[in-house]
């Protein structure tokens, strides 16, 4: 119906321009004098008709073309005519440019233009064409050529259409009346410059009374106040598009508007019933849910989010209570162990709030609630629990079978105290190591123990009640096999050596290493040496490197294979254990020919063949001979000139000022060195220029008092010691020859089992210095006796 109204309103608009056209008239009147084509009253003013009117020699009408013409003839658009043109048909008109000969014509002897096909100005709204005329007979331009333009009239033949339909749009619920919700806008293709074909207007077609939408800007508004999401979150608007400003006879277009109304906090959370009770079992392990409760919110997504806490109860720290993001459950979970014999039963107050309050709907609150819970505890038979859940126990490698590890204890936390039988998990002891007694739960070896196959042993212990054996409580026994010497150290790899037969005396042709199933504490310590048997050989000997490693050398050159190509080399290695296991394992050394650079050509026995050397190999090992010497000479150099090292060695560095002397003492009896009086009373000399540290020139006139004395041999072990050091400790404190404070007085008597402990005169000193001895303690144990001794000002002497 649409399209043919259409057409029926394009052919009367047809006539009334034809009729237009024909009042006007077709052609203009033509001066033959002027070569310049007469303007159409319709075009555009000439700038330069100011300066210089001229008449034209072509005149045509203002040519308009009506589109969607749906006649059987051709469209008349215009009639182009010269003045040359004397009707004598001398004159040729010629059309060129957009369209012509496929959409515009020409009648090349009238001039007349006609539209041949259907035009569309919503494809193309106007067309520049040429006009031109010649002579027929010539084909020489009687007229210059001169443009014009062919425009396409608009008809209303299309209806607005929503480019960006259907539309979705939210507005929040509860939102007062006007409130903008979107926007929505129609195209038409008609020429908005012309009547009133693209003049849309808007109406709503279904969506009433809740919204209402502006007729000149499409803007959907609300039509109702407070509209609730709760009661129906969604509507579908039917917006229509119609031109022709509405009127009768316009063309429209419609779209669909999906409105959804989103969420606000305007409903507070409430709890379905005021109380709640729940019963749980006593074993319930903890961090277990004990119940799920929830307030209902008819909001959504963060309107609907809330916090629990539980306000007071029974049992402080007892439960806890969680928010389940998922579901917006409080979860109230165990956070201790339950006791039905200690208490039944637990009475919790726990309150719902809102996480996201909107300040707008405050009235509406309070957006909180509270409820009870109570929470029974019921009674179970429990298994017996262990007073560990993990025992840890050591045992040694060597220990007999019978030994006692440990012992592991269990209890029934029933009322019952039914008694309990202990019980080894064969699954963890398939090779039967250990028992168990049953009744005292004592843990002993069954079989001898191998640290090197399993040095953890992690045993499951059953606790069985006697009255009811189906409780059964579990436990672990984690046993530690401690190691002992009992494996001998071995190469590390199967050694496959070659020599070469150019080697020279002194040359590394293998560096071997060693393992040991043991683990000591305090690392591995390998010792390598030659078996005795081979120690002295004249081929080979072994260099221990002091790192676990050790390297075999060559002690000669001049190995050749055709004498003996493999030499067995048998190397002892001792381990550092206690007691020290040794093994001996043989080295196999292939002499293979080699060439310049080392590397192998080829290894085994040869035949024997008498050749020499030539003249260029014995001045290469001439040359050789050399560079060692030169080498040998420069390294016993170095040697005699190195100076001895100013720090001392780490053994001996004892962080006092010890004086050390390389000359030996005359022994025990030697009591001339120094004057220890001196010493102890440090402030009497003065004088700078007396040394201390050296034996002074004058004689000593100490006399010592003669004592009866019991001879040593006579006198039990102990006795003698302690008798012998009290007496020359007695003769370094009131020399005034002996050692200073600060060098060490040694004790040439030895013994096994001394009371005295330590032998240092350093402790018969009772000197009143200030200097402050306390950073001993920071040096390690091997200073921990000096510590003792000096870094409490306050304590005494061992013999004070």
């Amino acid at each position: 119906m649409t399209r043919c109204c259409s057409g029926i309103r394009g052919a009367l608009a047809l006539l009334m321009l034809l009729f237009t056209l024909r009042g006007r008239g077709c052609c203009w009147g033509l001066k033959s004098t002027s070569g310049d084509l007469e303007k159409s009253p319709h075009s555009d003013p000439d700038p330069w008709d100011g300066l210089q009117r001229h008449k034209r020699s072509w005149v045509w009408n203002q040519f308009f073309v009506l589109e969607e013409y749906t006649g059987n003839e051709p469209l008349y658009v215009g009639k182009l005519h010269s003045d040359v043109d004397k009707g004598e048909g001398k004159v040729k008109y010629v059309l060129t440019g957009e369209g012509a000969t496929s959409i515009f014509t020409i009648d090349e002897n009238t001039g007349d233009i006609h539209a041949t096909k259907r035009l569309d100005r919503e494809a193309q709204a106007y067309y520049t064409l040429q006009a031109q005329a010649i002579n027929r007979l010539t084909n020489i331009p009687v007229e210059p050529r001169s443009e014009f333009v062919v425009k396409v009239q608009d008809i209303n033949d299309n209806e607005p259409k929503f480019l960006d339909g259907p539309y979705m749009a939210g507005v929040p619920e509860m939102s007062p009346l006007g409130t903008m919700v979107v926007q929505v806008a129609a195209t038409d293709a008609d020429d908005p410059t012309y009547g009133n074909s693209a003049r849309v207007v808007y109406s709503i077609v279904h969506g009433q009374p809740y919204f209402s939408v502006e007729p000149k800007t499409g803007v959907i508004r609300t039509a109702l106040p407070n509209m609730d999401r709760e009661t129906r979150d969604q509507y579908v608007l039917v917006i229509q598009a119609k031109d022709m400003v509405g009127q009768m006879g316009g063309l429209s277009g419609t779209t669909s508007v999906t409105v959804t109304l989103t969420d606000v906090n305007d409903n507070p959370p409430r709890f379905s019933h005021k109380s709640y009770q729940y019963t749980v079992l006593e074993v319930l392990p903890v961090k277990s849910v004990v119940a799920r409760i929830k307030a209902a919110d008819a909001d959504i997504g963060s309107n609907a989010e809330m916090d629990y806490r539980i306000m007071d109860g029974d049992g402080p720290g007892m439960f806890n209570i969680t928010t389940d993001e998922e579901t917006q459950e409080g979860v109230i979970t165990l956070q201790k162990p339950l006791d039905f014999e200690t208490r039944n039963s637990f009475s919790l107050r726990v309150e719902a709030t809102n996480r996201n309050i909107d300040s707008n709907f405050l009235s509406l609150g309070p957006f909180s609630d509270i409820t009870s819970v109570r929470v029974t505890v019921e009674d179970v038979n429990e298994p017996p629990i262990f007073s560990s859940p993990l025992n840890k126990m050591v045992v040694s490698e060597d220990a007999k079978v019978g030994t006692s590890i440990g012992r592991v204890s269990a209890h029934d936390p029933d009322t019952s105290s039914s008694a309990i039988r202990y019980s080894i998990d064969r699954n963890t002891d398939l090779d039967r190591f250990f028992n168990v007694d049953a009744l005292s739960g004592v843990i002993s070896t069954a079989k001898p123990l191998d640290r090197e196959v399993n040095s953890v042993h992690n045993l499951t212990i059953w606790a069985t009640e006697s009255q009811d054996p189906a409780q059964i409580g579990k436990g672990i026994a984690l046993i530690t096999v401690l190691d002992i010497n009992d494996n001998a150290p071995v190469f590390a790899i199967e050694y496959d050596t070659t020599l070469c037969e150019n080697a020279m005396p002194g040359q590394l042709i293998r560096t071997i290493s060693a393992v040991d199933k043991d683990e000591p504490l305090s690392g591995h310590r390998f010792y390598f040496t030659l078996d005795a048997p081979v120690a002295g050989n004249l081929n080979f000997t072994l260099r221990d490197n002091k790192d676990n490693t050790a390297s075999i050398l060559t002690k000669r050159g001049g190995f050749r294979r055709s004498e003996q190509p493999v030499y067995r080399l048998p190397v002892l290695i001792t381990d550092s254990g206690s007691p020290a296991l040794s093994s001996t394992n043989t080295l196999s050394v292939r002499v293979c020919e080699c060439d310049s650079n080392g590397e192998t050509l080829s290894c085994g026995a040869v035949a024997y063949t008498a050749t020499g050397l030539s003249t260029g190999a014995l001045l290469a090992i001439l040359g050789c001979i050399i560079t060692l010497l030169v080498m040998v000479l420069l390294i016993v150099t170095m040697r005699r000139r190195r100076k001895q090292p100013l720090i001392l060695d780490e053994e001996r560095d004892i962080r006092e000022n010890i004086v050390r002397y390389d000359d030996e003492g005359g022994g025990e009896e030697d009591t001339e060195a120094f004057d220890m009086v001196t010493l102890r009373n440090l402030n009497i000399v003065r004088d700078p220029s007396v040394r201390r540290d050296v034996t002074p020139d004058t004689p000593t006139f100490f006399h010592y008092t003669s004592v009866s004395r019991p001879p040593y041999k006579s006198l039990p072990e102990n006795v003698v010691f302690r008798e012998f050091i009290w007496e020359r400790l007695k003769d370094a404190d009131v020399d005034p020859t002996a050692p200073p404070y600060d060098s060490l007085q040694t004790y040439a008597f030895e013994g096994s089992g001394s009371v005295a402990e330590s032998l240092s005169s350093l402790e018969s000193l009772s000197t009143d210095s200030d200097q402050n001895y306390d950073y001993l303690s920071n040096w390690g144990p091997r200073f921990k006796k000096l510590a003792d001794l000096y870094g409490n000002s306050d304590s005494s002497g061992v013999f004070s």
